[in-house]
């Protein structure tokens, strides 16, 4: 092995050769000709024509498999995902081929002794399985193509199985979410598959099971999931037992479990239960009184302290809904802080002065997306002053090394990282920084949020021995996953070596287009006209204006800048149209700012307008705080090229948008956005597309910085915007997404 990590196409093949390890044994052997018959199951044409009562059916499943062709524009027999090939041909190849194949294989099928009646509606129940099964992909706005790959297999099994009067065996053998979903047209024949399906699975995860409460609330063994739920997902009982929804209120309330009635109580008797419930352990280990627990929430310090105790005890017991809490609450200080930015430090800090160290570490960790750079550093002084004369190594054990990364990839970027490391020795430094790197091959396939915290840190880091020690640590937990088989090892420290030796990644376009092929990633420094256009001749536009203060004084701005005569401005009820009268066709479409919460009826008839007139943005632009994201996240889809978050582009959010949108290039700030910031970044882009030119983000950003070098007022809040191709969290990402992808496609 060379002293580099390789790269992506060597890596793949080192995967597959794993993988793929019994190949060679197999090949050794002497290979004898198949003169197997085929299957009557693969046979690829029909023995017989369809007769014309069952011929409806075929044609349902047809114009479902049609209304997801042309979800890209074109009925071309290819179903469009992203512009990495391996996602479109695995889903075109399930949704397209191996339905034809399924319908072909439902009229071939062996009748096995039915009679025409019997056998006729037998075959009308597969068929409406498979429509079934496509009409529910054409209403997901989130595709992951390889479940769908493993889903339609699945549903071809299950077929055969009930065909061959096995299906009971199958479910038994084959207990997942694919064969719960695939077997519902099949449960009244076999009742009990349904509920050996649904106990199990509520034994495997009670956390995925619980979502389905609707499903099998009247059943008798929903007391036992719900029982087991609620020592992961309590919350989710909490809304439960407190629904109008009369079945999954009394599926809650009927349960026995001491967990589950405490619940309960604290739904019935606590005058917050909502803020009650972060404090389960407490009640339900008598530690704490229910009326105990409303005081302490009544007093907003006091609720942010006792929670911030929670979490240096480490219950287990609603850790998720504690920490969800904490989160919140850090965010109101942090906001606080933020607004009194041109205060002095004395009016700007009162909120947190009472605070210990361990309350400051968390204010900062989950403040991460919103906290501003001088709100940080008064923060983080405040911290160092306090733990005194305790290590930095001692005090991170306190808080049990949660959010750590996170932390030293703030530190880094802040400038602060030389200074935390300072308070420690030699060893026990190199001790945490060899955790930072470690360890990150744990967790699921799709967990990379500590990885990504890894690969923002090292870009800020301007100690050149700490960064000549982390690439050896790469190196080394890259060998360790090697020799450990670990996938997700490989996939990461593979990266991360990637994006470590090239710490020049974006600076020049042949840099950048030369790194997108190492990471196997179509090029990360542009985006071209071509693509924005879609299956039409305009590029389209969403902004997504909120109805608050904030909300309305950027809307007002945003218009002033297509009053140059280039634009002309229609308004109705409920959202502006932005026409380009000069140059390349280009509309944007602005929902109105109206009160809250009127102004996500705005968005929904905004939305509805532009679906039933199919129109697909490909740019989307998010206008207001990082609490109305979700809203925003939640209407991106697969056509969507660029996303404009103008704040919070912590990972999750990153996560988010590429699940939604996987080619998306995200442009986002690692503070609150600014319109002052937002509304350049937008100007320069529109210039581009009015002048049909492709958008060239290093280009793109050296004009900005030109610009903003001359606005000294809010030249440091440009500075945090992340541009697309030095968005290593979004970068890192795509990356590991199309790795693992690629070696799924290869099996």
């Amino acid at each position: 092995m060379s002293k580099k990590i390789i790269y992506f196409p060597v890596l793949f093949l080192l995967l597959s050769l794993l993988i793929c390890n019994d190949a060679s044994a197999q090949r050794r052997k002497k290979v004898k000709p198949d003169t197997t018959k085929i299957s009557v199951y693969d046979i690829d044409t029909l023995t017989h024509t369809i007769p014309r009562n069952r011929q409806i059916f075929h044609d349902r499943i047809d114009k479902e498999q049609k209304r997801a062709d042309v979800s890209d524009g074109a009925v071309d027999g290819e179903i469009y995902f992203s512009e990495d090939t391996a996602y479109s041909a695995v889903l075109t190849r399930a949704i397209l081929t191996d339905v034809d194949h399924i319908q072909i294989m439902i009229e071939n099928l062996p009748s096995m002794g039915r009679d025409a009646v019997t056998d006729n509606q037998t075959r009308i129940r597969y068929l409406t399985a498979v429509w079934e099964m496509l009409r529910k992909y054409n209403q997901n706005t989130k595709i992951d193509p390889f479940y769908y790959k493993k889903l339609v297999a699945n549903m071809r099994s299950v077929i055969i199985a009930d065909n061959e009067s096995k299906l009971p065996e199958f479910a038994y053998a084959n207990v997942n979410m694919l064969t719960l979903e695939n077997c519902q047209q099949f449960y009244d024949q076999h009742p009990e598959i349904r509920a050996y399906l649904y106990i199990q699975l509520g034994k495997q995860d009670p956390r995925v099971m619980i979502k389905h409460l609707s499903e099998f609330a009247n059943d008798t063994f929903a007391t036992y999931i719900i029982s087991d739920a609620a020592k992961l997902l309590p919350n989710e009982v909490f809304n439960y037992a407190s629904s109008t929804d009369y079945p999954l209120r009394n599926a809650v309330r009927r349960s026995n479990d001491s967990l589950v009635r405490t619940i309960v109580q604290i739904a019935d008797k606590s005058r917050s239960p909502l803020k009650a419930m972060p404090f389960l352990n407490d009640i339900y280990t008598g530690k704490k009184t229910i009326a105990e627990i409303d005081k302490i929430t009544e007093d907003p310090d006091l609720f942010f302290l006792n929670l911030v105790r929670l979490k240096v005890e480490n219950n287990t017991l609603a850790s998720d809904t504690y920490s969800d809490e904490l989160a919140y609450r850090s965010l109101k200080y942090v906001r606080e802080m933020d607004d009194l930015h041109e205060s002095p430090d004395p009016v700007r800090f009162k909120c947190i002065e009472k605070f210990d160290p361990v309350a400051l570490y968390y204010i900062m960790v989950y403040g991460q997306d919103e906290i501003y750079t001088s709100s940080f550093l008064g923060t983080y002084k405040r911290m160092q002053e306090r733990m005194k004369p305790v290590t930095g190594d001692r005090f991170l054990d306190t808080v049990h090394r949660d959010h750590f990364r996170t932390f030293l990839r703030m530190c880094a970027g802040y400038n602060t990282l030389s200074d935390f490391l300072g308070t420690m020795e030699e060893d026990k430094r190199t001790a945490l920084m060899s955790d930072f790197i470690a360890g990150l091959q744990n967790g699921n396939d799709d967990d990379l949020e500590d990885a990504v915290d890894v690969a923002d840190a090292y870009g800020s880091i301007k100690d050149s021995s700490l960064a000549v020690f982390l690439k050896l640590q790469v190196k080394k937990n890259f060998e360790m996953s090697f020799k450990q088989k670990r996938k997700k090892g490989l996939y990461i420290y593979s990266l991360l070596s990637l994006l470590f030796d090239n710490e020049n990644i974006g600076n020049t376009d042949t840099t950048a287009l030369n790194e997108s092929k190492k990471l196997g990633l179509p090029p990360i420094n542009e985006v071209s006209y071509k693509s924005l256009l879609g299956d039409t001749n305009v590029v389209f536009e969403q902004f997504f204006f909120f109805g608050d203060e904030d909300g309305k004084n950027s809307y007002s701005s945003f218009l002033g800048n297509f009053k140059d005569g280039k634009w002309k401005i229609v308004t109705d009820k409920y959202w502006s149209t932005i026409t380009s009268t000069t140059g390349k066709p280009v509309v944007i479409f602005a929902n109105l700012p109206i009160p809250e919460p009127d102004d996500e009826e705005a968005q929904d008839k905004l939305c509805k307008y532009l679906a039933e007139h199919d129109i697909h943005p490909t740019i989307m632009v998010h206008r207001g705080h990082s609490y109305h994201l979700p809203l925003t996240m939640d209407r991106l889809n697969k056509q969507v090229k660029v996303v404009i978050l103008g704040s919070c582009g912590g990972y999750h959010n990153l996560s988010v948008v590429l699940d939604h949108s996987p080619d998306a290039h995200i442009i986002s700030s690692k503070q609150t956005g600014t319109m002052a910031v937002n509304e350049p970044i937008i100007k320069i882009i529109n210039e581009d597309l009015l002048n049909g030119s492709d958008i060239n983000w290093i280009k793109t950003w050296r004009t900005l910085e030109e610009y903003f070098a001359k606005k000294p007022d809010v030249r440091e809040k440009f500075s945090d915007y992340v541009p697309p191709y030095k968005n290593l969290g979004a970068i890192f990402i795509k990356a590991y997404r199309r790795m693992q992808n690629s070696s799924e496609t290869s099996m």
